[in-house]
């Protein structure tokens, strides 16, 4: 089952308390203090897991709690240290206070770590507060509480293209056709509740692909599946629009393209500046007929790549499969381009 939002409550370890505690030994008066400091909590510390793709298991353990610190002892001996309490997230993990709202952290690389809960100091003993003066004190510290917070978890799928369309444009056909996912097909609308990840392997190299549910009109807003799949187009370096070569949901695959591109825009305006690439699917239905003639005078218009294929005939995959390949190809360099121009500005 795929899950991308839970929201748990962490509790850090509190600090063990530190002793007082005066040395007892025979023929040694006035041993003075030997109370030994408490050990500290255990933290609540959230890494990044490649081989996790959901946070399911996160919404049937919604507490977590790390181990506190041992109190001090006499002879000077530290409380031992509570152990650290290590929780595995997806990669793409985006965390939240759940109260302020604040984004604490955005997990995106494998194996980043994020303190989501620090342990408690532990308390110092009487022997650190001997003076020459006052050398038999009989303070000592307690041990600071571990924090505690509510987290939201919201994960956003890391994929480097993202097939987007309306309902029954194919895109789950598309992605069993062209990687070895084998996602759920079927003729009625919204077969796809959950995004769907394939590999690709084409122009020498791997990448991505993610299958995301299928959009309506005014998603935007949360109709239909709503902005709970929108966010994971966000990442995508490449967005693959698929369009039915036929009537489609509007009746003309133009009219189709241009309300998706208008909820995609109205949902985030930086989705708008991502490179594109236009499909039109079911060319083994419909054939290079009118439709797919405006679609391609359209794309050629708007400066769009565009591809006439058939997902279930395999027609015009590979072109299209290449042409993704070396576009990704491109926008990896142009963003450490970006990334060093803006590390000399």
């Amino acid at each position: 089952m795929f899950i991308d939002e839970a929201r748990i409550l962490v509790k850090a370890g509190d600090g063990g308390n530190g002793c007082c505690s005066f040395r007892r030994e025979a023929y040694v008066p006035r041993g003075g203090p030997n109370g030994g400091d408490g050990g500290r909590g255990g933290s609540i510390i959230l890494t990044a897991d490649p081989q996790l793709h959901t946070l399911i298991d996160l919404t049937y353990q919604q507490q977590y709690r790390a181990r506190r610190g041992a109190h001090g002892e006499g002879k000077d001996c530290y409380g031992r240290s509570g152990a650290d309490r290590v929780i595995p997230v997806p990669v793409g993990t985006m965390v939240f206070d759940a109260d302020s709202g604040e984004l604490i952290a955005d997990l995106a690389v494998p194996g980043q770590t994020l303190v989501a809960a620090k342990g408690g100091r532990g308390g110092r003993g009487n022997a650190h507060f001997a003076t020459p003066t006052h050398r038999a004190p009989r303070r000592a510290d307690p041990g600071e509480p571990g924090e505690e917070r509510t987290l939201r978890l919201e994960l956003k799928l890391l994929a480097d293209v993202g097939i987007v369309g309306f309902p029954n444009a194919g895109k789950s056909t598309l992605l069993s056709a062209i990687s070895k996912a084998r996602p759920k097909i079927a003729e009625y609308p919204f077969t796809t509740l959950t995004p769907q990840l394939g590999v690709v392997r084409a122009a020498g190299r791997s990448f991505v692909v993610a299958d995301i549910p299928g959009l309506i009109e005014g998603a935007h807003e949360g109709k239909g599946l709503g902005i709970q799949f929108l966010r994971h187009v966000e990442r995508t370096r490449v967005m693959l629009h698929l369009v039915d070569a036929g009537v489609g949901r509007t009746g003309h695959p133009v009219k189709e393209f241009q309300a998706l591109r208008r909820e995609l825009t109205a949902y985030q305006p930086e989705l708008a500046q991502k490179p594109m690439v236009l499909a039109a699917n079911k060319i083994d239905v419909e054939g290079d007929g009118d439709h797919v003639t405006a679609l391609r005078r359209y794309a050629k218009k708007e400066k769009i790549p565009f591809f006439a294929v058939s997902a279930v005939t395999g027609e015009g995959l590979k072109p299209l499969v290449n042409f993704l390949g070396e576009r990704l190809t491109g926008a990896m360099a142009d963003a450490q381009t970006a990334s060093a121009e803006a590390a000399t500005a």
